[in-house]
């Protein structure tokens, strides 16, 4: 549980981490070079699906990705350019085939709704509990739909209700807390009072190690269990400690 040292810890860390000088190393820097929303919203989702791995390989495959589509994919997206991408390796197991599906389904969105934002409020995520496990089940939905039925367990979780959505939850992170510092807050539908803790390797390793979390696997009821130890402190913005919680363990993952 949550004891007033370790709040100190975290509010100490939190602070320290979530500052401008995060933003150079980081896949948050890809969505904040655009100012039209739109743009925000597909570089996040592409940034945040690639996010795994070490973290100067993610950035460079995101700058990868914006390279592809001319450093403007709301016109990319809307253009169908993705239907004429080579194939290729873009990050890890992620290839241009996974793009070019994540790519039509949110042309599909887009087409329909104008922004991400305005889909999300049309599926009522804000009125869910679990917005994040919302979003990603009306997302999967119109992906499948556009691309004939198929599904790619590598641009989205397929099994959804078990899922951690870890890279979801990041990216929500951004498009939602507005402190002015390191995430956009772009999108009004969700306040910051309901975003999850994207739930990693280091993020889940640190809250064990502080007795803020018990279960063993990094799910989704590992996510509601820490999110909600969270909240006991800051009910407001229980994912202001994403940053140090993951700032605490990468630190004590680096070789001496």
């Amino acid at each position: 549980m949550l004891t007033p040292d370790i709040k100190l810890l975290l509010d100490e860390e939190a602070a320290r981490i979530n500052s401008p000088s995060f933003i150079a190393h980081d896949p948050v820097q890809f969505p904040r070079r655009f100012s039209i929303l739109q743009d925000i919203e597909i570089t996040a989702l592409l940034s945040a699906t690639i996010a795994w791995g070490r973290r100067p390989m993610i950035c460079a495959n995101c700058e990868k990705m914006l390279s592809l589509m001319d450093q403007q994919p709301y016109a990319y997206v809307m253009d169908k350019g993705y239907e004429e991408l080579p194939d290729m390796n873009i990050h890890r197991t992620f290839f241009a085939s996974n793009m070019r599906y994540y790519l039509r389904g949110l042309h599909a969105i887009y087409q329909r709704h104008g922004s991400l934002h305005d889909f999300a409020s049309h599926e009522k995520i804000h009125l869910s509990e679990a917005p994040a496990w919302e979003l990603v089940k009306a997302l999967n939905r119109e992906l499948t739909e556009a691309n004939g039925g198929a599904t790619d367990s590598r641009c989205l979780p397929q099994q959804v209700d078990t899922s951690a959505l870890k890279r979801i939850n990041m990216a929500l992170r951004w498009l939602v807390r507005r402190d002015g510092i390191v995430d956009l807050g772009v999108w009004s539908l969700l306040s910051p009072a309901q975003l999850f803790i994207p739930l990693d390797v280091h993020v889940g390793n640190t809250a064990r190690e502080l007795g803020l979390l018990q279960r063993r696997s990094n799910d989704r009821r590992a996510v509601e269990e820490l999110t909600e130890q969270l909240r006991l402190w800051r009910p407001d913005d229980p994912v202001l400690y994403d940053y140090a919680l993951f700032g605490i363990g990468v630190e004590a993952s680096r070789p001496l």
